[in-house]
């Protein structure tokens, strides 16, 4: 009855936990960005079997430091090394490893890095120079055409290249479109060229399919010409959430089976 009279008997205003409670902190800031993709990645979108993500992942991983040491040069010791499993739980495992591992050093700066989705048979990669998504990924579908076959990949489907990446927004889609395009389409010795538009919308209601060709043909600018089948450049957009990205890629992705390891 005392302490209930005196206010508990604890002094105002004290903040102290008890001897031996464990005070949990805020998330780590480095740790919220190395989740999810944003403005400025760079990278590869991939689609996979359901529920086979975490095993796609590990088997892309390995895959991709193949070709960054053929075509690069670049030694994948980043990269996290083939386990040679099929249990899905220890590939889980595997890649919380990873994650755990690329959080605490933050000054590891891998070739490639995959980014945590919550969206089913669907992975990202984010890039860094030297290695260019829309080269890299066509040489690994040239060599899958070529019978070159990749052991790995049991359960991967589509690579798609993206060359920049900004916010889903009318802004972000027009200044994405300017920074990709102009290398293709802008300046004197660019004009005549056919092109067509192809777009993949995901988990995203503020865009449609009309909307986004239009404004990327208006980027284009003047002097090109539609033409879906015979094409001298193709402009992938991918929106997904709150991001949009985009590429401009060869005629021969359709003969590459528009980047789909599975079919080739």
């Amino acid at each position: 009855k005392k302490r209930k009279a005196d206010g508990g008997g604890r002094p105002e205003g004290s903040n102290k936990r008890a001897k031996g409670k464990k005070q949990w902190g805020m998330p780590r800031k480095e740790a919220a960005e190395g989740r999810g993709i944003h403005p400025g990645d760079v990278g590869i979108w991939a689609t996979c079997a359901m529920k086979k993500e975490a095993k796609s992942v590990a088997d892309l991983r390995d895959l991709f430091s193949e070709y960054a040491s053929k075509l690069y040069g670049v030694d994948p010791a980043n990269a996290a090394a083939e386990n040679g499993g099929t249990d899905d739980e220890a590939d889980i495992e595997a890649e919380i490893s990873k994650e755990l591992e690329d959080i605490r050093k933050p000054d590891k700066n891998p070739l490639f890095v995959s980014r945590k989705l919550d969206t089913q048979c669907l992975l990202f990669f984010r890039t860094r120079q030297p290695l260019d998504p829309v080269s890299f990924v066509r040489s690994i579908c040239q060599d899958a055409a070529d019978g070159v076959e990749q052991k790995r990949c049991r359960f991967v489907k589509r690579l798609t290249p993206i060359t920049a990446i900004d916010k889903a927004t009318e802004r972000g889609l027009d200044e994405v479109a300017q920074q990709v395009l102009a290398p293709h389409f802008h300046g004197p010795d660019r004009a005549g060229k056919k092109f067509a538009i192809r777009t993949n919308i995901r988990n995203n209601k503020e865009f449609t399919r009309d909307q986004v060709i239009k404004s990327v043909a208006a980027a284009v600018g003047p002097g090109h010409t539609v033409d879906l089948s015979g094409y001298d450049l193709l402009i992938l957009v991918e929106i997904y959430k709150n991001i949009c990205g985009m590429s401009v890629v060869s005629p021969d992705f359709d003969r590459l089976k528009r980047f789909n390891l599975a079919e080739l």
